[in-house]
């Protein structure tokens, strides 16, 4: 669902060098780029989709050790405050970790089905010590 015309914001990027660590390393499919926060207790990302979307599941790619061992989703419709849609108990490793809509884990998360416009991904409990978060990749699927 993230496309050109997506408008993605970040909490920080590491040493504000966003040639080398920005956001859009999350979305260019290239295995050696990443998104690499600055230190904090939490960092985020936030997803305004160019026109409403029904999320269904969420792909991630951490770099084992600086993962989040919680991560929120909020989200809402255009005018709307954000709303928690559901929390995710990621596993710090380095594999690509995919929801499947269910309740149980299985390599990933499970996603409520939601429609909306606005999406934020809440980093918290990171397993760095600073509070880096790492990620390679970064997929939002469902419906346009």
């Amino acid at each position: 669902l993230v496309c050109a015309d997506t408008a993605t914001r970040v909490s920080s990027v590491l040493n504000r060098d966003v040639k080398q660590f920005g956001k859009t390393h999350m979305f260019d499919a290239n295995e050696e780029t990443c998104w690499n926060s600055d230190q904090g207790p939490v960092q985020w990302v936030t997803l305004d989709f160019p026109r409403t979307v029904k999320v269904s599941r969420l792909h991630v790619q951490f770099q084992g050790g600086f993962s989040s061992r919680l991560c929120t989703l909020e989200g809402c419709r255009t005018g709307e405050e954000l709303a928690k849609i559901s929390e995710l108990y990621p596993e710090d490793s380095n594999a690509l970790q995919i929801s499947f809509g269910t309740n149980r884990l299985v390599q990933g998360f499970p996603v409520q089905e939601t429609v909306l416009d606005k999406l934020r991904i809440t980093f918290e409990n990171g397993t760095d010590f600073f509070g880096r978060i790492v990620i390679y990749h970064l997929r939002v699927l469902g419906e346009r």
